[in-house]
């Protein structure tokens, strides 16, 4: 078997669902809350116009701690793999740019699940072809043999994968029946508790997620830290900014006090999800390339960024060395705004994205759509809470590669 290194399937596993450009600005813009900026106010009367927009903006960019989210760790083709190759100096996890299987219904639609084969009518698996090995008893049980890789699965969910065809994206995944467990290759070592706690330490960033609503973020932005009485702080390019969570922080040097709304809590981490899920809708159908909004456009806007070229000129690239049968570029928002204001919002995106590609030579037979909010792949709120870490994976163009 294969594991992609930097495949994440953003639907199937992001965890806090428990489905269970240059680097540092780049992410700082995919990893920034669409929230309305709080209302800061000068401590004191000697400050200066200038320093209330400094203080004002420095307080508006505190990050939130990214979702920990878990690789795509099975069924992933050759053909995704050279086309995961040809746009492996753009491939970035915390940025939010993907590539995942495809799957379709019996109409030819998406499907936004992902897995290895289905189950006869009597519950049990057996398949012998070019994907692999399967022996699948009735009650879930049994093992995949595909790829150089070895799947167990138990009765209860619970199992390994180990291995990979030519050790170059080896990993090891061992999940319990109460969806904790670890994983450990290319995109890092992830570990889950089921309870809410988990880290991922993965190149250059290490994210720990307390389950109380706490956690940090050791990355290219800094130390991220939020507590779970909504207090903070944030050492990084713009200093130290310190948010108290009584609606009053400090921002500067020497520290000035500001108003600073409470920080919303880190939502808890989620469970790997079980290792029995070998019968998932659909049939094989392409792939889906995921681009986190904000490594191309501004904030609420849908004028590509001038340094998103690069991502284009390196996807635009792979895209034309691929045969396919016909390509949509959908558009995707959360759910902050009206329903008609986002569905505007993504179809413009979308057209934006077909015509920078079309103008690079790639995406000849491409459409564009616009969901709106329609389509989450994380929730928008957890527990009438705000999500900002889920909201920022919903914020994106999908590009789906239809073979």
């Amino acid at each position: 078997m294969r594991i992609s290194g930097w495949a994440l399937a953003l639907a199937c596993a992001l965890v806090a669902a428990a489905c269970g450009q240059d680097r540092a600005a780049d992410v700082a813009a995919a990893t920034t809350p669409d929230r309305a900026a709080t209302t800061v106010a000068l401590a004191t009367d000697s400050e200066t116009d200038d320093e209330a927009r400094a203080d004002r903006a420095a307080a508006d960019a505190f990050p939130a701690i990214p979702v920990i989210v878990v690789p795509e760790i099975v069924g992933v083709t050759p053909a995704q793999r050279a086309l995961e190759s040809s746009m492996q100096e753009i491939l970035d996890p915390i940025a939010g740019i993907s590539v995942s299987p495809a799957r379709c219904d019996a109409g030819g639609s998406l499907v936004r699940d992902a897995g290895i084969t289905s189950v006869d009518a009597q519950g049990n698996l057996s398949r012998n072809g070019d994907a692999g090995i399967f022996r699948i008893a009735a009650d879930g049980s049994g093992s995949a043999n595909f790829e150089g890789g070895l799947v167990v699965v138990n009765r209860d969910g619970s199992g390994s994968i180990n291995g990979s065809e030519d050790g170059e994206d080896d990993a090891i995944v061992r999940v319990e029946a109460d969806g904790s467990g670890s994983y450990n290759g290319p995109a890092g070592m992830i570990t889950l508790d089921a309870k809410g706690a988990g880290t991922w330490n993965g190149e250059g960033s290490l994210i720990r997620n307390n389950g109380d609503g706490s956690g940090t973020w050791n990355g290219p932005l800094g130390l991220v830290t939020i507590d779970k009485d909504g207090s903070g702080t944030w050492n990084g390019p713009q200093g130290l900014i310190r948010n108290n969570g009584d609606g009053t922080g400090q921002v500067g040097t020497p520290a000035r006090t500001i108003k600073m709304e409470a920080l919303a809590k880190v939502p808890p981490a989620g469970r790997f999800p079980p290792i029995k899920k070998f019968a998932p809708p659909g049939a094989p159908c392409g792939y889906l390339v995921t681009l986190n909004d904000r490594v191309l456009f501004d904030f609420d806007k849908s004028d590509i960024r001038a340094d998103a070229a690069k991502v284009l000129d390196a996807l635009a690239g792979a895209l034309k060395d691929i045969e396919s049968d016909g390509m949509e570029i959908g558009g995707h928002t959360d759910a902050k705004g009206s329903d008609d204001y986002n569905q505007s919002l993504s179809a413009r995106r979308a057209d934006a994205v077909v015509q920078a590609l079309r103008q690079r030579g790639a995406a000849a037979d491409a459409s564009a759509r616009g969901y709106g909010e329609s389509l989450p792949v994380a929730p928008n709120e957890i527990g009438g809470q705000d999500n900002p870490g889920g909201r920022q994976l919903n914020r994106r163009v999908e590009i789906f590669v239809r073979s």
